[in-house]
């Protein structure tokens, strides 16, 4: 029964993140921009795990030597959004997030050129393979949106650059994480922090601009609250319950629905083009993601088989 909810909870994560598409698109055609749109989207997320905490009678305390790792998080986590948001003005919502779901591979370069971890052929074959699908959602048929007349499914190397370092913020994140002490903290309050610098980091850089815009209409602030709500809170916390039962690699491996709850999301709300170019790219990066997560236990099975035909 854990392993079913587990199971359900990773599902959860994977497909409320991929709802990001869902309330962001209809806020940038009402005119905002996105260092205000993720402005709203950390500090209701913030408030909105403020409640919670409080709920549960969680400590908000952080030890002040945390406090530098937290901004370095906050920081990360920012650049992750804003990259993957901007991406947006480039590319189809369905590609961005799907570029976007590369981060486990850029997690294993860095633990293999940082951390000088060892890495097999799996891992070697599954890079091939992510770029390959990368490339492969860069050659468009010339077919383009009719809602969204800036947009083809052919994205531009600018765009598919900037989505990429989004999925490269995001793995430093996770690898800052695992590798830092405050991974210690709980993972709401962890959370917590990073929320909270999100929020002001995105309310400076709004300042050097054209500052924060106010919410459009009451579409807009329902729009807003559930993009801080389903992607943003629900996400977190179903990506801890999905951990606690199924383990880190099979909640990693779930991951995959993330892009195609966003492909969905595109096709079914708002009309984008589904070419096989754009399902050959997104096979061939979530078949690349799943080798990554999976290599262990691809090559411990691999190494049993060959130890059984030995003995015989």
């Amino acid at each position: 029964m854990n392993n079913l909810k587990g199971f359900a909870f990773g599902i959860l994560t994977s497909a409320t993140f991929g709802l990001i598409p869902l309330f962001t698109l209809p806020l940038m055609a009402k005119g905002m921009q996105f260092d205000s749109i993720l402005f709203y989207r950390f500090l209701f997320a913030a408030l909105a795990l403020t409640g919670i905490m409080a709920a549960k009678n969680e400590s908000f305390h952080v030890e002040k030597r945390d406090i530098p790792v937290l901004v370095l998080l906050g920081f990360f986590y920012t650049a992750s959004a804003m990259f993957l948001f901007w991406g947006y003005n480039f590319m189809l919502a369905g590609i961005a997030t799907t570029l976007h779901f590369t981060y486990p591979i850029f997690v294993t370069l860095i633990m293999l050129l940082v951390f000088r971890e060892k890495t097999s052929w799996i891992t070697l074959m599954a890079i091939i393979l992510a770029i390959c699908g990368v490339a492969r959602l860069s050659i468009g048929e010339g077919t383009d949106s009719s809602d969204l007349p800036s947009l083809t499914d052919h994205p531009s190397a600018l765009g598919i650059f900037i989505v990429l370092l989004s999925a490269i913020g995001y793995a430093l994140y996770i690898t800052t994480v695992n590798k830092s002490r405050v991974q210690k903290m709980t993972g709401r309050c962890l959370t917590f922090y990073v929320f909270i610098v999100s929020t002001i980091l995105f309310a400076i850089k709004a300042g050097t601009n054209q500052g924060i815009q106010p919410i459009p209409d009451w579409m807009s602030f329902a729009n807003l609250i559930l993009l801080a709500i389903v992607p943003t809170v629900i996400s977190n916390i179903t990506l801890v319950l999905a951990v606690r039962g199924i383990g880190g690699t099979l909640t990693a491996v779930l991951g995959a629905v993330e892009p195609i709850t966003a492909v969905c999301v595109g096709v079914l709300v708002f009309s984008e083009p589904f070419t096989p170019n754009l399902a050959i790219g997104i096979l061939l990066i979530i078949i690349a993601v799943t080798l990554i997560i999976l290599a262990k236990s691809i090559q411990s099975t691999l190494r049993k088989i060959y130890r059984a035909a030995r003995l015989r």
